[in-house]
C-alpha cells in the first residue's frame, strides 16, 4: 500500500495486476488501483477533478485530468472516507503512477492532496542484473 498526507486529506492506494485482462502477447497489461480518500481534517471538502502522470516501463509520460473520480465528485466531512476503483492499461509490463487532487473547502479554498506515486508491476516483467 502506498500513502501521503496533505492538509488532513489522507489518500492511500493499492494497485494489483489484472492478469485476465492482459494479453501479454499482444503487448497489453491491465493494473486496477483502489484509492481511499479519508479526510482527518477539521472542516469539510469536496473532490473536484483529478490529475495523473502515468509513465510506462519505457518512462514514456501520460497525463490524464478529468472532474471528479468515477464519475463522482464526493463531500467528505471530517473523519468521512470514500473509496473507488479504477484501472489503468499500458504497453509495457510495469509502470508508475502519481498524481493529485484539487480538493475544495466549503469557504472556496482550493488545494491540491497528494496522490503517492505506487508502481505497477506485473510477473511479465523480466529483470536484468548487472
Amino acid at each position: 500500500m502506498y500513502k501521503a498526507e496533505t492538509r488532513g486529506i489522507t489518500v492511500t492506494v493499492e494497485p494489483r495486476f489484472v492478469e485476465e485482462e492482459s494479453s501479454p502477447g499482444e503487448s497489453r497489461y491491465f493494473f486496477a488501483y483502489t484509492v481511499e480518500i479519508v479526510n482527518n481534517g477539521s472542516e469539510q471538502v469536496q473532490l473536484r477533478s483529478r490529475h495523473w502522470r502515468i509513465i510506462d516501463g519505457r518512462g514514456a509520460c501520460q497525463e490524464v485530468r478529468g472532474a471528479g473520480v468515477v464519475g463522482k465528485q464526493p463531500v467528505l466531512e471530517p473523519g468521512q472516507s470514500f473509496s473507488y476503483t479504477s484501472g489503468c492499461p499500458l504497453t509495457t509490463p510495469d509502470g508508475l503512477m502519481a498524481g493529485s487532487y484539487t480538493m475544495a473547502t466549503m469557504g472556496g479554498e482550493s488545494f491540491e492532496a497528494e496522490i503517492p506515486a505506487f508502481s505497477l508491476d506485473s510477473p511479465h516483467v523480466r529483470r536484468v542484473v548487472h
